[in-house]
């Protein structure tokens, strides 16, 4: 009579893509499950804001330069709905299985923080995109959308949502309950969005205000992102493709250490 042979070990080589994709996968279900609030919504909330602006001209033709200003507008509201839902989906990810106490699910398997961080942010980035395709396509509906310089549009889309998936995971790892996160997200991210040239030029602003701008990686990525539409740049594209690639690596950085470290995540 043959014994069947004791289950054996997984061998996991330098990367545990299983565990990767199942994190991954996990990610945007989550949120694809509840599509009517995760994409859906994001997209009737940009149109609503670009109804009232256009609403506000009341039928006026107003230019920033050489561009309409709704032309001008359409780009930063586009990237402001994707900068706010890569952050929503790893920051309510991490919170609510803290709160939830599954967390321990997560860190469990064997997986690198890198990894981890990996599996998180490409699910936030994957959720930004994806509004940001939708949103466009609805804009585009009502006003003509051009594409002058794709390369820069793909570019921008991707390290923004990138930089806002990041700032949700260290976030979502620091706060210890929703109140904390929802602090992050009012005093951090809105005002750094809305004051970063969605709505404006930041070529009109006072000297002081200027400057402030300028030092917002925030405007940076509308910028570019802006300028890869509308061929028209507020700022210099070259530090803002720096600056870009600069934030996010200090906050690949921190989310791995925050990981690694197990910082607020383990008892």
């Amino acid at each position: 009579m043959t014994h069947p042979l004791p289950p054996m070990p997984r061998q996991v080589g330098a990367v545990n893509w299983v565990g990767l994709w199942t994190l991954y996968a996990r990610e945007v279900r989550r949120f694809l499950k509840v599509h009517q609030q995760t994409v859906w919504a994001p997209v009737v909330t940009t149109l609503l804001f670009y109804a009232v602006f256009a609403l506000a001209l009341g039928g006026a033709v107003r230019m920033i330069g050489t561009v309409p200003y709704l032309e001008f507008l359409a780009p930063g509201l586009i990237m402001m709905a994707m900068a706010q839902n890569a952050f929503a989906n790893t920051s309510s990810s991490v919170v609510i299985a803290k709160v939830q106490g599954n967390i321990v699910d997560i860190l469990m398997p064997p997986m690198a923080p890198l990894e981890l961080a990996f599996g998180f942010v490409m699910g936030g980035v994957t959720r930004g995109l994806l509004v940001g395709l939708v949103t466009g396509l609805a804009i585009w509906a009502f006003v003509p959308v051009r594409i002058a310089h794709p390369e820069f549009v793909i570019f921008h889309a991707l390290m923004a949502s990138m930089l806002l998936s990041l700032l949700g995971l260290v976030g979502g790892i620091w706060s210890e309950k929703f109140d904390n996160i929802a602090a992050v997200t009012n005093f951090v991210v809105t005002p750094l969005s809305f004051l970063s040239g969605t709505f404006y030029s930041v070529e009109t602003l006072p000297p002081v205000f200027w400057w402030i701008a300028h030092f917002d990686p925030f405007f940076y990525m509308i910028d570019g992102f802006r300028y890869g539409f509308i061929g028209r740049s507020d700022g210099t594209l070259g530090i803002g493709i720096l600056v870009m690639l600069a934030v996010n690596g200090a906050l690949w950085w921190l989310a791995w250490r925050m990981l690694k470290t197990g910082y607020k995540l383990k008892a």
